[in-house]
């Protein structure tokens, strides 16, 4: 099981900031930590946890996308790319950069056949 993290840092205004991380292999096959900026919208935060993530096809983006799971009172919560937080009703906001290197994630999960979580953590500065 993979786990990708994510630590919400900054609450301001609507934009909750922070970053995700997550090991992956690089270009010789050894594993190397990745990580880019996140963005929420803090009116539709995801509780702090553990969910089950998977990589399913969202017919709104028309592409696969990675899906987090059994989020209480959501169908599924998804994480694309996006820059503000009113392009988020829920998701999880990366950059594009962010976005490339998630999908490689997800490419090498598929091949591996292996399966991924995302570990939600609040640890805002005071």
């Amino acid at each position: 099981m993979r786990t990708i993290t994510l630590i919400r840092t900054q609450k301001n205004g609507k934009a909750v900031r922070g970053t995700i991380s997550y090991q992956m292999r690089n270009r010789e096959y050894e594993m190397e930590t990745f990580s880019s900026p996140s963005l929420e919208n803090a009116d539709f935060i995801i509780p702090a946890g553990t969910y089950p993530v998977e990589c399913t096809w969202s017919p709104r983006f028309k592409k696969f996308l990675p899906l987090i799971k059994d989020v209480p009172e959501r169908e599924g919560i998804r994480i694309h790319r996006g820059s503000i937080p009113e392009h988020s009703k829920g998701c999880v906001l990366l950059d594009l950069a962010g976005m490339s290197n998630i999908t490689v994630l997800f490419n090498q999960l598929k091949i591996e056949e292996e399966n991924a979580q995302i570990e939600i953590m609040d640890r805002y500065a005071s």
